[in-house]
């Protein structure tokens, strides 16, 4: 285990649209307002064909390739994430959430796009004092926190 403390900066409250795309739509809050690190969690509907990365097709190959599948039909979603700046200094969203219809859930990455149906609430949680950042795992190939 790898950490660093931090301290809670600013507070923000956004009322995502119709239409609004995850992770696009948080990223391009974060880089126009300086909030390069933050705690984020939504609520709110999601529209049928937004997509989730729900898992790797096989966990020992690496690096691993990734399991993306729509979603049918409009959905209730909770998420929770955090914002690191990347390498290039870029504010990187990693989002999971857990989508609702009917007696069915399904849960996965937002990373590759998730639009909101109607409505959606997002609290931001800025954090400072703290350097990390996400650097690029060359084993996996993913896009690891590094505290």
């Amino acid at each position: 285990m790898r950490y660093v403390e931090a301290g809670l900066g600013r507070v923000f409250i956004l009322r995502l649209e119709d239409g609004d795309s995850l992770p696009a739509t948080i990223e391009n809050f974060a880089r126009e307002h300086h909030v390069p690190r933050a705690v984020c969690l939504f609520v709110g509907g999601v529209r049928g064909g937004s997509r989730l990365v729900v898992g790797p097709e096989d966990g020992d190959e690496m690096p691993p390739l990734p399991v993306t599948i729509p979603l049918d039909g409009v959905h209730e979603a909770v998420a929770v994430g955090t914002i690191f700046p990347d390498e290039d200094g870029n504010p990187s969203l990693h989002m999971h959430a857990a989508c609702g219809r009917g007696e069915k859930t399904v849960t996965g990455c937002v990373r590759p796009g998730v639009d909101i149906w109607k409505v959606g609430e997002i609290v931001l949680l800025e954090l400072t004092g703290a350097a990390s950042l996400r650097k690029k795992d060359p084993e996996t190939g993913f896009t690891l926190l590094s505290p």
